[in-house]
Order: C-alpha cells, then structure tokens, then sequence
C-alpha cells in the first residue's frame, strides 16, 4: 500500500471513529488455506531468560511465540496496514477521541478454560504501568479505565487520541486472565490459536492447535508449531538448507541471491520500517552537545551502509524511526556525508581529535559489526576516532548504559506508536533519552489533531527535529530478509510491519 493510499485509510479510520462507527470484527476467509500439518521455524532474537511475560519481550523469538501463536491483542494490524479487531469486535470514540469504548468478543476461552471478559482486559493492561515495561507509554495515557458491561471497556485517555487503537494491537500489550496472571505467564495461557505444549527458553517452542477457536477458517491452519531458537544467522541458514526447519527470519543479506537461485526456496525481501543505526545518549556528556551530534550525523557514509551491509535491500535513513511504509512519512533530506562539515562541527563543539567508545553486538541487527567497522573508517575522514567495543550476540549487552550504541528497530504502523515508543520522554525504549521540549508539544498536538493536513506538518516537524536535533543516526532503512521452503505458502501480502508477516507466520502461513 502506498504511503498517500495508506494515509487515505487512517483518514478513514479518523472520520469512522468521530462518527461513533465500529472497528472491523476481522478478517474473512483465506483462498487456497488448508488446515494441517507441522511448521517449523528457525528465529534469532531468543534469549535464555525470555518468558511469558509480555514487559519482558524484545526480540522476533518471543513476539511470534507470543503474540503470533499463544495470546491475542485488542486489535490487529493487517498485513496491508488496515486496523481489525481480535479480542476487540468493534471500538467507537467521543467527538475529540479522548473516550474509547471497546466491545469484546464474548464466547471466547483461555486455554484453561476461564471465560474472557472484561475484567481480563483492565487486568492486563494495569500491568504496563510498570516503570520497565516497553508498552507503557500508551497505558500511561490511560487516565481511567473500566468495565461497563461484562464484555465491554471504556478508556478516559489524558488527551484525545486518534491512534489508540492501532496502539492496541502492540505486541506487548497481550491480555492475561485477571487472578491468575502469575500462573499464565508461568505456563503461557493465553486465547491465541496454539497452546503451549513446551516451552525452553532461549531455546524452543512448540504449540498445539486448539480446537473450536473463534478464527477457525480465517487463520491458524497448521496442527502445530515448532520455533528453534537460532541466533547465529549462519545456523538459521543452515537449519533451512539441510530442511531442518521450514523457514527462517533474518535472512543473511550477503546470502539471499544465492539462496533465491534454489527453486525450493521463497525469500521475501519486504520493505517496512524496520531501521539500523545507532544511538546517542542526549542527556550524557559528550553526546548532549548538538554540534558534536551534528558532527557524527556528518560523518557517516549511508550509501556504502545500504549497499555492503544491506546489499542494496533497504535505502538510505533519514535518523527519525518514522519509515517509508507510515502514513505520514516525510521524504526529508537524509544527512549528507561530509567530512568537512562534520570537522566543522566538532571543532564547535571543542572535541577535534576526539575517541568516541561505541558498543556494537550482532545482537542489535545482522551486519551491525560491519556497519560498525564502516562508519569507523568514513567518521576517520572527519578527524573522528571510533573506538569499537564489540561484544558477542549472545552477551546480555548493557545497551540502556552506553552513550553510543548500535541499534535496530522494527517500525509501528503510525506515528504515534512509533514516537511514543522510541523517542517519548521518559519512556524505557528511549535509547537517546530526548523527546522533551518542542518534540513533546508536538507529538501531544499531532495525538488529539484529526485533520490530515494538519497532522502531515506536525509529524514532518518531528521528523525535521529527529534528523537534524536527536540522538538518533539511522543510515539505513532495512528490509525485512525472510525465506522458506516449498513446504510452506504464504498469502499473496505478506506483513511488513515486523519481520515473519508481523510476527503471525503460525496464524497466517499454511503447508502447500
């Protein structure tokens, strides 16, 4: 879908939810889907201390466990970025979006056979006011919130705001059953289409089909799932070409065209918003000055990132974590690499000859210890020493410590999600620690504005300031690297809002 088509939608989205109408119940039935067989995945992001516990989640292991097999969300983004419910079967607004009702889906079961309701909902969502917890800066916008009927919520947000139910399908925001919320993340008891069958963190997954569940014949097709937790790239390859697994995520760059040219291979090079780059701490000394932030925006070659890093599969990043596939995406300029500038500007800030430490981990993207070793060379250009502190994939890295950092973000289906979750002040995915002043005004105007005119100058603003302000250096929008085997088949669109179809690969996907 096309940026101007996409911002249609949200347009649509607006006016429906002024007007009091209801979110869409779900989606219809899938051509050529049939039910059976066992699919098997090889995913990185897992680590040993993962859980079911939803304010823990980070990586691409845990999100397809969770939200893609075990649990459900209020809502869903499709996989062509239009807004449905799950748990949620219709949502309507007060005139300036700042009251939500939400109607349930009533019939529904936790897999052990507690009834859902609305008492559910409020209990799970009361978790994220957890200082820790990635989700809470949405929850924390969540004034009041209460049941008015056994299958029924109302929220009173702080401020209107136009998005909060796209921001109910964030994969953290899973729903628990209320009184047993210790034992459902001990066990992983959710409403999603698979129940847990084994669980090792780190290290495995595997889910059964349940039976008579409320998507039967729009999703979940296979009897079971089988994720491997496989870190190392090479190893998910590897996994894939001896039909060890079925598919794989994060797909080497460097291996895809030599994979493409096997027939019994489908790799799918997705463009979304996911990001590479690195992060600068803005509140620690010497990052917090602008001149030096300006100087290693300079100093950074982006078109040798893209092309031996990405291998030309993504395009040049413009340091905001807003991407091409959101509906108020801004085709800013992105920072030229100019080593004469950046001299200039870190003379500025009196830091020539300066050695920076960075911490870079695999752990962040796939290729970062080579985008590393790149924007060491070009920042040398620049007078500027990087000093490269690498650390293994495996290694639980101290990323919230560090002033200067690798990074790799997966983008939202909005702005605001996207804004509020990486750059709201105060919030726990806050790599730079800014968002305050001029950017905190806008990002509370552009919540409650539904004008659509409007909004595209408030998020390009924002946009502006991330760029040429923030902590923030993104030289690369990634593409989403992801392959399987013939086994498997896939629906005509494939999400690209996460890696894996969104993370929903176990509900979407079906053997051929």
């Amino acid at each position: 879908m096309t940026v101007i088509r996409r911002r249609r939608v949200l347009q649509s989205a607006l006016a429906a939810a002024v007007l009091g109408a209801s979110g869409l119940a779900g989606a219809g039935a899938v051509a050529g889907a049939s039910r059976g067989g066992y699919f098997r995945a090889a995913l990185g992001g897992a680590r040993g201390t993962d859980s079911w516990d939803a304010r823990t989640h980070s990586g691409s292991f845990m999100a397809a466990a969770a939200q893609g097999a075990v649990f459900d969300t209020l809502t869903e983004v499709g996989a062509d970025g239009a807004l449905r419910g799950e748990l949620a079967t219709g949502w309507r607004a007060s005139s300036d979006a700042r009251v939500w009702t939400f109607d349930l889906r009533p019939g529904v079961r936790f897999h052990n056979g507690k009834p859902f309701g609305a008492e559910d909902v409020l209990a799970s969502l009361a978790l994220h006011r957890d200082a820790a917890s990635p989700a809470r800066p949405i929850v924390a916008e969540i004034d009041e919130m209460r049941a008015t009927a056994p299958h029924q919520v109302e929220f009173t947000l702080a401020t209107g705001n136009a998005d909060f139910p796209y921001l109910m399908a964030d994969y953290h925001l899973l729903i628990y059953p209320a009184g047993q919320i210790t034992e459902a993340m001990t066990r992983g008891i959710g409403t999603g289409l698979y129940r847990v069958e084994r669980f090792e963190p780190g290290r495995r997954f595997i889910g059964r089909r349940v039976a008579e569940h409320y998507k039967d014949g729009r999703a979940g097709w296979f009897d079971g799932v089988d994720f491997l937790a496989l870190n190392d790239p090479q190893e998910r390859l590897e996994a894939l070409r001896s039909g060890r697994v079925d598919a794989i995520d994060r797909l080497p760059a460097a291996e895809l065209a030599a994979l493409q040219a096997e027939p019994r291979f489908t790799v799918q090079s997705l463009a979304g918003n996911q990001h590479y780059g690195f992060a600068l701490r803005t509140d620690l000394a010497p990052f917090a000055d602008p001149h030096l932030r300006q100087a290693l925006k300079a100093a950074v070659d982006r078109e040798a990132m893209v092309a031996e890093v990405l291998h030309g599969h993504g395009r040049i990043g413009q340091d905001s974590p807003i991407g091409p596939a959101n509906p108020y995406f801004a085709a800013l300029e992105p920072q030229a690499f100019d080593p004469e500038r950046a001299r200039w500007h870190l003379a500025q800030a009196g830091h020539e000859g300066a050695v920076l430490p960075m911490l870079v981990s695999e752990a962040a993207f796939d290729g970062a210890g080579r985008a590393a070793e790149l924007y060491r060379d070009s920042a040398a250009q620049a007078g500027i020493t990087l000093d490269l502190r690498v650390l293994p994939s495996d290694t639980q890295w101290p990323r919230d410590s560090a002033g200067f950092r690798a990074g790799g973000w997966s983008g939202r289906a909005t702005e605001d999600w996207a804004f509020s979750t990486v750059l709201t002040e105060g919030a726990p995915w806050n790599a730079t620690r800014g968002g305050s002043g001029r950017f905190g005004q806008l990002l509370r105007e552009a919540r409650a504005e539904f004008d659509s005119a409007r909004r595209a100058e408030l998020y390009a603003e924002m946009q502006r300031l991330s760029r040429d302000e923030g902590g923030l250096i993104l030289p690369m929008y990634a593409n989403h690297l992801q392959a399987h085997s013939a086994r498997i088949a896939t629906p005509a669109r494939v999400g690209a809002m996460r890696a894996m179809d969104d993370s929903r690969m176990a509900e979407r996907w079906w053997m051929a």
